[in-house]
């Protein structure tokens, strides 16, 4: 396979570039576990290492150290410390049980990135709000984590926008309303959705943000401005010591005209009423371009990225500016 998103289930429409087994609606949890990749168990042994002596090879224990490995294939996932917390695949998916029988949460996608070592479920959390010309927003919450010490057990209110697909994490005054469990403590699913309780109430607040964004008209200089911001990083942050500018910059300067060309038309839902000429507009550009646009080794890394590297990043950054505007 030439990406590496190893198995993903969805409901609805086909994310990420079509990948993905399809599901009819309303599976239960036990589907989706065979059908994303995510019915295996993570295993762990102590690390072990080999001496040789005049009694000849000998295999000793390092009981201060764990490799985590699939329970399916065996293959190895990760060494971790002994204190390490492991979050298991299907505890992934039983966050939503109840959120799906009784609180009318719906699971749209699941799957395993990186063969095992990050896997993730994705819930529509009912709630949603049309912008200008029917452009509609709906609310949803990512629960994802790793067992190779890159993430912590995460679970974010995420808007999800329809006309084209770009997501992009809840966030208030600056602060993503994620509720993050590092590996050194005990993944407690019930404390998780308390807390995530708090954070999804912040839909509205959210939304009327977004729908301040719609309204408020943006002149030329002023995207030119905007993009700049989020794009471009100074020179001096790009420049080798013989004074040739580095790679990153000339990726942010395609980025810039990337984004530039997706506001100004031709990016998905570009000319409907609510991102024509305004921030709104310029935001979804960003996120379009982080979320299917930018260069990428592979899917995998465009969605781990989009979600939980430097295209969240710079998705935060975004949204941070494009609020500056109308502050």
């Amino acid at each position: 396979m030439s990406h590496r998103i190893e198995q993903m289930a969805y409901t609805g429409a086909a994310p990420w570039h079509k990948l993905g087994s399809e599901l009819p609606a309303n599976q239960p949890i036990e589907v989706w576990a065979e059908k994303a990749g995510m019915n295996w168990e993570i295993k762990d042994t102590p690390v072990c290492f080999q001496t040789h002596g005049a009694d000849g090879k000998q295999v000793h224990p390092f009981r201060d150290q764990r490799v985590l490995f699939r329970s399916d294939s065996l293959q190895p996932l990760s060494v971790v410390g002994s204190r390490y917390q492991v979050v298991q695949p299907m505890e992934v998916l039983e966050f939503y049980r109840d959120l799906t029988e009784v609180s009318g949460f719906q699971l749209e996608t699941a799957g395993v990135l990186k063969g095992g070592k990050k896997f993730w479920a994705l819930a529509r959390t009912g709630q949603s709000t049309a912008l200008k010309g029917n452009d509609l927003v709906n609310g949803y919450v990512l629960l994802a984590t790793s067992c190779d010490g890159t993430l912590a057990t995460v679970a974010t209110p995420t808007t999800v926008r329809v006309v084209c697909n770009n997501t992009l994490a809840v966030a208030l005054n600056g602060a993503n309303h994620a509720v993050k469990v590092p590996h050194s403590t005990s993944f407690d699913a019930q404390t998780v959705k308390h807390r995530l309780g708090i954070a999804v109430s912040q839909w509205d607040g959210f939304m009327y943000r977004m729908k301040m964004l719609a309204e408020r008209k943006v002149k030329s200089h002023e995207s030119l401005n905007y993009f700049l911001k989020v794009l471009c990083l100074p020179q001096s942050h790009g420049q080798h010591g013989d004074g040739s500018v580095g790679e990153g910059n000339l990726l942010n300067e395609r980025g810039l005209k990337t984004v530039q060309v997706l506001y100004e038309g031709q990016g998905l839902g570009a000319e409907v009423a609510s991102a024509k000429g305004t921030a709104w507009g310029m935001l979804n550009a960003v996120t379009q371009y982080v979320d299917h646009e930018r260069r990428a080794r592979s899917n995998d890394h465009r969605l781990d990225s989009a979600w939980f590297g430097q295209g969240a990043v710079l998705k935060q950054r975004a949204l941070d500016q494009a609020l500056q505007l109308v502050a």
